[in-house]
């Protein structure tokens, strides 16, 4: 290796394994590299490099040993939706400013215990409401790749934006991000890296902060699906804590990724091919069908007929589920506060100044299709095609093993070029919904650049609890597509 950034979050482990490096020397050049880049990028809302550096010490001294989980020395980042004992946790929101945890979320906790180091708290969008990461309290996400010829800011999607951005930049080698409608897997593509949502209950939400819990899922983002498959095996597991997490055996996922397509039906879904689907889009589309095709797979033309309805119905049910969760953020138990002259005024004064625009919005939308009068004609009926999606993606597995679309309707695109009708910025989610409404597992990978040289994703969908046919197909994908591409700032990089 000619430089520590060149290191992959695999490579590094085996490195610290065979003594060839140090974890010290490796946490302290990724935290070098926050300082050195991250007030441009923005992708950390909260810096801890103090405790990152004594962990490397004990790590280094576990590894000398023969000791030491499959993390042991390797550094992290943690999308600031997870819990952390003692250290601040924001949810990149005003009303969470210094809410500092006496307890650790599941997932972060598994990561920890396996020996990851984390370097801080990643931004995202507030509350994870979002597909810019321009919503956050703590100033918007910078993605680190620009349009050649251009200094524009390109928004890193969202909203795992700060994740994703840490990553392609290199300051971490690897970081969590949580999914909701497409949180991991859109930005994984704006940004170049793999990303990967996990069936709906493989990972414990217990300590990550909801945003809407009947959809929300954690999951790992990095260089490659290697590394998101090391990632994941940690992160997930049963929870007792968490009604919604399922009590099944965790694979060992790194070992699928080898397992190839051959013999493999790839579905391709109709509907995906929507009106005014950008060249570009369907070229990477359809060379990735060639791709898995060349590899020895089957190619299976399918439909998934309710994927029109995917859209309207997540924004209801979502929208919905966050009006409930965020009530709890009243100024009275925890949070920040702002006083009034009664009860009903400092509830107003400090929701008023401690959420933002964005959450607002959907607070009120949601609190109106849960209303009286309402209920029925918005929430009900968006549970019912809900059950429709999910029945669509079973149908499906019955004739095919994988699906194959696009993860997002562009490349990422400049922070003033932001849609103003917030109905717009909402159709970026129009590929990774379906997957998040019927909860089954989907990843997204970088196979190439569009004409402005900045990456776009292809995604994979799979079958319930089957994330390492998922990984296998992803792997071919990946090797084929054989994306080395590095973004215009990287750590790597000299200034």
């Amino acid at each position: 290796m000619s430089s520590l950034f060149d290191y992959t979050l695999a490579s590094a482990r085996d490195a610290l394994r065979a003594r060839k490096i140090s974890a010290v020397e490796l946490v302290d050049a990724h935290i070098e590299a926050i300082e050195r880049l991250d007030d441009g990028l923005n992708s950390f809302i909260t810096r801890t490099p103090e405790q990152a550096r004594l962990a490397a010490k004990e790590a280094d001294a576990a590894l000398a040993k023969g000791e030491g989980g499959p993390l042991c020395g390797l550094p992290i980042g943690l999308k600031d939706l997870f819990a952390t004992k003692d250290v601040r946790t924001t949810a990149a929101s005003k009303i969470l400013d210094n809410f500092v945890p006496p307890y650790e979320s599941t997932v972060t906790a598994n990561l920890k215990q396996d020996g990851a180091i984390s370097l801080g708290k990643l931004n995202l969008d507030e509350f994870a409401m979002g597909s810019t990461n321009l919503t956050s309290a703590f100033g918007g996400v910078m993605n680190p790749w620009q349009r050649r010829g251009s200094t524009a800011k390109l928004v890193p999607g969202g909203s795992s934006g700060g994740s994703a951005a840490a990553v392609a930049a290199g300051l971490v080698l690897g970081a969590t991000g949580t999914d909701t409608g497409g949180s991991i897997r859109q930005p994984a593509a704006f940004c170049g890296i793999a990303g990967v949502k996990p069936t709906y209950g493989r990972c414990s939400r217990f300590g990550t902060i909801a945003f809407a819990s009947s959809l929300d899922q954690a999951g790992p983002m990095a260089r490659n699906l290697q590394d998101c498959a090391i990632l994941l095996e940690s992160m997930a597991g049963f929870d007792p804590k968490d009604s919604t997490s399922v009590d099944k055996p965790v694979p060992h996922y790194e070992a699928a990724l080898g397992r190839g397509v051959k013999g493999l039906k790839v579905g391709i879904p109709k509907e995906y091919r929507i009106d005014g689907l950008p060249a570009e889009i369907a070229a990477v589309w359809d060379q990735g069908i060639a791709w898995l095709k060349e590899a020895g797979a089957e190619i299976v033309d399918m439909s998934l007929p309710h994927t029109q309805y995917g859209l309207p119905a997540y924004y209801i049910a979502a929208l919905a589920e966050a009006s409930s969760n965020l009530a709890r953020y009243d100024g009275v138990r925890f949070g920040e506060r702002v006083t009034g002259a009664s009860l009903d005024a400092l509830y107003e004064a400090t929701r008023a100044a401690g959420f933002g625009e964005e959450v607002k919005r959907r607070i009120l939308l949601g609190t109106y299709v849960l209303s009286s009068g309402y209920y029925d004609a918005y929430y009900l009926r968006a549970q019912k095609v809900r059950t429709l999606l999910q029945r669509d993606f079973l149908q499906a597995y019955e004739k095919v093993d994988v699906i194959l679309a696009p993860t997002a309707p562009s490349g990422a695109f400049a922070w003033d070029e932001k849609p103003t009708d917030p109905v717009q910025m909402y159709l970026n989610d129009v590929f990774t919904v379906p997957a998040s409404m019927a909860g089954v597992p989907a990843l997204s990978v970088p196979v190439g650049l569009d004409s402005h040289g900045v990456p776009l994703g292809l995604q994979l969908i799979g079958r319930f609890f089957d994330e390492e046919t998922l990984l296998a197909a992803g792997s071919v994908l990946e090797k084929a597509a054989s994306f080395t591409h590095r973004p215009t700032i990287h750590a790597g990089v000299s200034a």
